[in-house]
């Protein structure tokens, strides 16, 4: 599988080296600045810049006060909640061609996780809060895929969310072309055994899914399967779910293949298993051993290819 167009997903402008932070510096991101820039075409944002605010400017918390949340200035002195829930009104329409969103960690308004609200008088209320415009972006695209950059930095994350990325944009792709029955069938069988790693309980509940496709409208159906299954692929893959997906996929292989290359594939799968080899060990044998095959169903599985190689991340899982 090739992946030749690039990627539209977003990005904070400061991870771009944009100096738009209250302190007009800036957070870049090497690796996206340096690397995914490769494949995908970033669209930059800073809420507080597009919501009219300045840089430099002052620090901004968020406080909460009988479950309304707010955006202020941290001496208290400025409410900018208005300007931002303005911006984001504006601005979320404008995003539904992304395939992905990576965010600045710790920030009020792009913060995803661990955010604290804290109370009119200063005091920390909670810290488990999500910043206003990444709340908001989760809320209207329940499907894309969001990640903080400092969270790319850990391998199996960073491997996960750029799987989830490309498989985003097949779907979209495939329904931007005009969903029917056939076309969706398609995308599942494509994407088949990546769904078998993530999760085994909602592969086992979406093959009778699609297998009742006349139970019901297409649009409905699609809807339900296409949440279970990004829902599925946020779980990170345990070695031994790898494991078992490489072994299903070596299964096709057992009548085309000699003893010995048969030997070759499962001693390394066990390799990997115990720790010794990466990832990338069982699965260049795998599929140098459907070169030699004509297996259209196999070679067609996404779980062989779900990214381009050059991103090496299966030498770090």
């Amino acid at each position: 599988m090739t992946h030749n167009a690039k990627i539209p997903v977003g990005i904070s402008a400061c991870l771009l080296g944009m100096e738009v932070r209250h302190d007009k510096g800036h957070k870049r991101s090497r690796y996206c600045t340096d690397v995914l820039s490769r494949y995908f075409t970033f669209r930059s944002l800073c809420p507080e810049m597009g919501a009219g605010m300045s840089a430099p400017r002052k620090a901004m918390h968020l406080t909460e006060e009988d479950g309304l949340v707010r955006m202020e200035t941290t001496d208290g002195q400025r409410d900018v909640t208005p300007l931002m829930n303005d911006f984001i009104q504006r601005t979320l329409p404008e995003l539904s061609s992304l395939r992905g969103f990576i965010l600045t960690a710790k920030s009020p308004s792009c913060g995803m996780e661990r955010i604290r609200h804290y109370t009119p008088d200063g005091n920390v209320l909670h810290r488990d809060g999500e910043g206003l415009f990444a709340a908001a972006l989760k809320r209207e695209y329940p499907l894309m895929p969001l990640e903080e950059a400092g969270r790319l930095n850990d391998d199996a994350l960073r491997e996960n969310f750029i799987e989830r990325v490309f498989l985003y944009d097949d779907w979209c792709q495939s329904v931007e072309s005009g969903l029917t029955a056939k076309g969706l069938i398609a995308f599942h069988s494509r994407h088949k055994f990546q769904l078998l790693a993530h999760c085994q309980k909602t592969y086992r509940r979406l093959g009778p899914l699609l297998g009742n496709l006349k139970n019901g409208a297409l649009e409905d159906i699609a809807e339900q399967y296409i949440h279970a299954f990004m829902g599925a692929m946020k779980k990170q893959v345990s070695r031994g779910a790898h494991v078992n997906t490489l072994q299903h996929l070596a299964g096709f292989l057992r009548e085309d293949l000699s003893q010995e290359d048969r030997t070759l594939i499962n001693d390394q799968i066990q390799a990997y298993l115990r720790e010794e080899v990466p990832l990338v060990v069982p699965m260049t044998l795998l599929r140098g051993a459907l070169r030699k095959v004509h297996l259209p169903y196999v070679q067609a599985q996404r779980y062989l290819t779900p990214y381009p190689d050059a991103l090496g991340l299966r030498n770090r899982v």
